[in-house]
Order: structure tokens, then sequence, then C-alpha cells
């Protein structure tokens, strides 16, 4: 349980998680496996007891069956629009900026916040969060390719160490 004693009495933190869905996405598939989100979500609630996961998407009309499930599996989508490369067929929708928005939005509604992503772009949100005693967590999807490691190691977890928990079993 995480929780802290305040004048003798015990106070549940308020823990949000903030997941930037394409670098978890494609931080574990380059490793061979693939995230069961519905899964990810009950560990990130048993784990840490999150009570508000946001993802952080892109977004494509043609994806809302996806949309859905994930909304059913408990998280809050924040949708970042979507641009697609005719040069290189490939679609990119950066959230970056959307996640260190929205960390700074909800950053009186929560006690801690664990940051899913590896991605060097939120170090100085990572470290703003670390100064104000708020970061709980970085759940990092592939350790080879995160340059947060250097100085937050202590608040990193790299998603393979659960991998039993969270791995999709079937397509």
């Amino acid at each position: 349980m995480v929780s802290r004693v305040k004048r003798g009495k015990s106070k549940i933190l308020k823990t949000y998680a903030l997941i930037d869905s394409q670098n978890l996405n494609l931080g574990v598939r380059s490793q061979g496996w693939r995230l069961d989100f519905a899964r990810f979500r009950v560990y990130l609630k048993d784990k840490y007891e999150v009570s508000k996961a946001f993802l952080f998407i892109g977004f494509i009309p043609k994806n809302q069956d996806l949309y859905e499930f994930l909304t059913k599996a408990g998280y809050t989508l924040i949708y970042k629009p979507v641009v697609e490369s005719k040069k290189h067929a490939k679609t990119k929708g950066n959230v970056d900026a959307e996640l260190v928005l929205h960390a700074m939005i909800e950053f009186p509604n929560y006690d801690k916040v664990i940051i899913v992503s590896g991605d060097g772009d939120f170090y100085c949100l990572v470290e703003y969060l670390d100064k104000k005693n708020k970061l709980l967590k970085v759940i990092v999807p592939n350790i080879k390719y995160s340059s947060l490691l250097r100085k937050f190691r202590n608040y990193i977890v790299y998603v393979g160490d659960f991998k039993t928990k969270v791995k999709k079993e079937r397509d």
C-alpha cells in the first residue's frame, strides 16, 4: 500500500500515471513481445495504487475499437492528432507536449506520479517532479534506449522486470 502517516492518521496517497503509449508499445515490441494494456492497468492499480492512468495516444478514426477497449480497461485517453507522412508511409502522433502539459494541469490533484516512458524528452519534467517530491517511479519500456537512467536511476523500473504480469498471451 502506498500511504503515509500524517498526524497519527494514515493518508492514502493519490497516485496518477502518465503514459506515453507509443513509447511503451514500441519499446516492448522492440524486444519481441506485446503488452496487454488491460493487464498493465491492473498492474499499475495493484502495485502502485494508481487511481488515474492517463494514456497519451495518437488519434486515428479507424482505431475507435482500440480506444473503446482502452477506456474500458480504465485509462483516461488524451488524444493527439496524427500526422500522416506520405513520404514514409508512417503515422506520427508525438504526445510529449500533451503529457507534460497534463502533468502540470493535474499537478494539484495528485500526491505522486508515475511517468511511463524512456524518452529523454521528459528529462526536465522528471527533474521538476523529483524536486517537488511528486515523482514516484519512471517505468521504462526498453532500458537500452532510455537516457533518463543516469540521473534518475533510483526511480527507474524496467517493464521487463514484470513482463510475465503484463505480457499479451495471444493476439
